[in-house]
């Protein structure tokens, strides 16, 4: 069985996902609004000695967004988690069985149909129906959208443990009366989103975190022992990962220009212009983390720290410009 709704054509996996059950309910738009309206504009730079090289990502932390989309829009978010795999799978079965659409959190190393799989356990993808033998799932354009995975790979996938990790989650959206209108909730987003990334309560994250990226990566330099496969690997993540390029910056970019044509508020329109030239430069840092890795040369990272430490300040006055919204 299938259920019948239109698969969401996305870059970025939650967004996509979570477009998928929204299309379900009447709720069309763009990924770059759905990244703005789940407050997705953020910072992290995360090192374990487990990690082979530090993880820079340029989201909110996974489950945040969908959270945040169904507040902003009125919606009501029902989200389980269970370490029962057999029900884990009868639950999504019988939503799926009634006509739902469900969303699912799993890692995508045990689908069979990623090509390059590596563990992420913070992945998402919707659950459209199922046969005997496979399920059939909506992921990231670049992935395949439509695509079909067995069902003993997905219970793998759904019950694999690790960072980012949650128990079998799954999660559907249902109307909560009226939805919120679009104005408004662009209005909340924003604010909500500014607040959290100005004051970050750790030097890891938002515009504190860029400023300390850029010292990190000297060091990272000086003690890898693989320079080229771990600098291509971070600018592959932060170029093409499911982050609609330049570190989701084009994402955000393109939601402050919706937002912008929406509403007329000139502020957005301000920062709107400040993130067109902040997309650009991240694009530019990309750009040197892919010549690390194939010269193995330190002026790239030098070059690279110093325009971080910049961006970190455009970044943080670009926001405080949101701020007045």
């Amino acid at each position: 069985m299938k259920v019948n709704t239109k698969p969401y054509i996305g870059q970025h996996c939650e967004s996509t996902a979570t477009g998928t059950l929204l299309g379900q309910i009447g709720v069309n738009l763009s990924e770059p609004m759905l990244f703005g309206l789940g407050e997705g504009l953020s910072f992290i730079i995360w090192n374990m000695k487990i990690m082979g090289f530090p993880f820079i990502g340029g989201r909110v932390k996974t489950d945040l967004l969908t959270a945040n989309i169904a507040r902003n829009l009125g919606l009501k978010l029902i989200v389980k988690e269970t370490s029962s795999t057999t029900k884990a799978w009868q639950e999504v079965k019988e939503l799926l069985d009634s006509g739902k659409a469900v969303g699912l959190k799993l890692d995508c190393y045990c689908l069979e149909y990623f090509t390059h799989p590596i563990h992420f356990a913070g992945h998402y993808v919707a659950i459209l129906g199922y046969d005997d033998k496979n399920a059939f799932l909506v992921d990231t354009k670049q992935q395949g959208s439509e695509v079909t995975s067995s069902l003993e790979s997905l219970e793998k996938a759904r019950n694999e443990k690790g960072p980012m990790s949650s128990r079998n989650l799954y999660y559907i959206i249902e109307k909560n009366g009226e939805i919120t209108s679009l104005k408004d909730a662009i209005v909340a987003a924003i604010r909500s989103n500014t607040k959290a990334y100005l004051n970050p309560p750790i030097k890891n994250l938002g515009y504190k975190g860029i400023a300390k990226a850029s010292e990190e990566i000297i060091k990272w330099f000086d003690r890898s022992k693989d320079i080229k496969t771990e600098f291509a690997a971070s600018a592959m993540i932060m170029e093409r990962a499911g982050t609609g390029g330049a570190l989701f910056r084009n994402l955000y970019r393109d939601f402050l220009k919706e937002a912008y044509e929406l509403t007329g508020n000139q502020t957005i329109g301000e920062a709107h212009r400040a993130f067109v030239a902040i997309a650009r430069s991240w694009s530019e840092i990309i750009a040197l983390f892919e010549k690390v890795a194939e010269t193995g040369d330190r002026a790239y990272v030098l070059q690279a720290s110093e325009k971080l430490k910049a961006l970190s300040n455009e970044e943080k006055s670009a926001v405080q410009i949101l701020a007045a919204v």
